[in-house]
């Protein structure tokens, strides 16, 4: 195994995730067609908990464990990051278990506070069925996720990026296969197939782990897994690891847990109050768009920020404990960049074809596509948001990151129902009120931490203008050139097939636009640097020779 830069780590991570969630969305597809509204709707119920209850279960210590590999490995301290790592593993595995067991109990009240006094759709039953099913999953992916943590700590981003792909690959074949033998061999009904679905990522889990298990064996040595204890690292007891642990994890795992707040209280608001107002009908459409339907659509934009995220914790963390700081700042600098420079044309683009996109993915809903409008502003803000989070976190701003996660998620919890009987008494779409209050207390979230790291450590986005206005400016040139050629070509699909089409047409015309100006302009250099792009470009100039060869 090799280790990555952080440029390379944040390249073959952020590409591994942006490959995952083009799978994660793809399968939709055919499940969507075999499962109807409804199914898919269960499934988002099924998956909206679950993942809240794997980020407590797994988020902090994951985190946790990369940040303290990294430390012990510029310490030269390789004894005592070994047995963290049993330690980070052996809690982890406790933690899913008591989850486990507590969905498995409380299913049935999870499932009575989501849907209220909803007479139609889905049932409480059908919901706690695929509640039940889906917490097996935590007994399996904490361990994957801590062993990732771990190789990612020692900036061995390529094996738990593969890992991660092996686990989608399989998750998406269990959800296709499974639901089509349900359905269509065994005419059984579509709760059955959506149960069988939910099974797939503890399936997806425990293949993952095989292989990164046997990958850690055969690099025994390259991860300095023997190296013999130093007098230093004999003081250290297991105890002081644990408590370091927990003092690691215990900041990560509050701030996941606020955050996926955001879509827990609109888990437990929105059908509720609609129901209430009288919009009943599209309930559970509008909570299926902003937790499952649409979300997996943001993700693709959103998937940029977890990329870089996965090489800054190792990266920053080794600085921070160098006292690099100058480093520090070159980092977060180029990491807005690179969010910017790929989510702000991923996100106009998306935005321009939002019509195909929903009809490629799901099928014609003027009313689902009104919804995921808005919605998909979120997918950039939020991508800021929580780099900027993670980043202050990383160099030990916990307090305020936790103090503004915890206003915000208050505030989300206290206006989501009286903006929503606002909306409908202004007469405006009540659908509207949950997505806009989570636009508002994202941005004002952004601004408040680029302030303060402006303050504390001289940091300032104006440093870079030049590249934040050539990419608005490219953005809009690539817009522009969309627009004319949409007077000649209309942009109005309604079938999969004309959707289809609209998008790899105005898909590609967009992309080869944005990148060839970005490359001839030298942003692209300017961003990545001069080494890293001549590297891509040689290597794809090299399969061009070969393949017409």
């Amino acid at each position: 195994m090799k280790k990555n830069s952080f440029m390379e780590g944040a390249f073959i991570a952020t590409a591994s995730i942006f490959l995952i969630k083009i799978l994660g969305i793809l399968y939709i597809i055919p499940f969507y067609h075999l499962v109807g509204v409804k199914g898919a709707i269960l499934y988002g119920y099924a998956y909206s908990i679950y993942i809240i209850f794997l980020g407590l279960s797994t988020r902090g210590i994951t985190v946790a464990i990369s940040k303290m590999v990294s430390e012990y490995n510029a310490l030269e301290q390789y004894y005592l990051k070994e047995r963290a790592y049993k330690i980070a593993a052996f809690l982890i595995i406790i933690l899913g278990l008591f989850f486990f067991v507590v969905l498995m109990a409380f299913a049935p009240q999870i499932a009575a506070l989501i849907l209220g006094e909803l007479q139609e759709g889905n049932t409480i039953a059908e919901v706690t069925y695929v509640v039940r099913l889906i917490a097996v999953a935590l007994l399996i992916v904490p361990l994957l996720a801590v062993t990732k943590g771990y190789l990612q700590g020692h900036q061995f981003i390529y094996p738990a990026s593969f890992a991660h792909l092996i686990e989608q690959f399989v998750r998406v074949l269990v959800i296709v296969v499974g639901s089509y033998l349900v359905i269509n061999i065994f005419a059984l009904p579509v709760e059955i197939a959506v149960g069988v679905a939910v099974l797939g990522a503890s399936a997806g889990a425990l293949v993952a782990f095989i292989y990164l298990y046997q990958k850690i064996h055969k690099n025994r040595q390259s991860l300095n897994k023997d190296e013999p204890i130093t007098q230093s690292e004999s003081q250290v007891s297991n105890r002081e690891l644990f408590w370091k642990i927990i003092f690691y994890a215990m900041p990560f795992l509050l701030i996941d847990v606020f955050k996926s707040g955001f879509a827990l209280i609109d888990t437990f608001t929105v059908v509720r109050t609609m129901v209430a107002l009288g919009s009943g009908e599209i309930a559970e459409l509008t909570l299926g768009v902003i937790t499952n339907l649409g979300s997996k659509l943001n993700m693709v934009i959103i998937s940029i920020s977890i990329g870089i995220t996965i090489s800054l914790v190792p990266n920053i963390a080794a600085s921070f404990a160098l006292k690099k700081y100058q480093e520090i700042n070159q980092k977060i600098n180029q990491t807005l960049l690179v969010i910017l420079f790929i989510g702000l044309p991923m996100t106009v683009g998306m935005y321009f074809l939002i019509q195909p996109t929903w009809v490629f993915f799901y099928e014609y809903d003027a009313m689902a596509i009104a919804i995921f409008r808005p919605y998909l502003l979120q997918a950039l803000i939020f991508a800021f948001f929580s780099v900027l989070l993670r980043t202050l976190q990383l160099m030990n701003h916990t307090k305020l990151v936790l103090g503004i996660l915890f206003t915000i998620f208050m505030i989300k919890a206290f206006l989501n129902i009286p903006l929503m009987h606002l909306f409908d008494s202004l007469g405006i779409a009540v659908y509207y009120a949950p997505i806009f209050l989570t636009l508002i207390v994202q941005l004002s979230v952004i601004f408040i931490l680029l302030i303060y790291l402006n303050k504390k450590y001289q940091f300032s986005i104006f440093h870079n203008y030049r590249q934040y206005m050539k990419i608005i400016i490219i953005t809009i040139m690539m817009t522009l050139i969309l627009l004319t050629i949409e007077t000649i070509i209309p942009i109005n699909a309604v079938t999969r097939d004309a959707a289809f089409f609209e998008l790899m047409f105005f898909g590609t015309i967009g992309t080869i636009i944005y990148f060839l100006i970005a490359y001839h302009s030298g942003l692209m250099q300017e961003i990545f640097g001069h080494k890293f792009i001549k590297k891509i470009v040689d290597k794809m100039r090299l399969e061009l020779v070969f393949s017409r060869k």
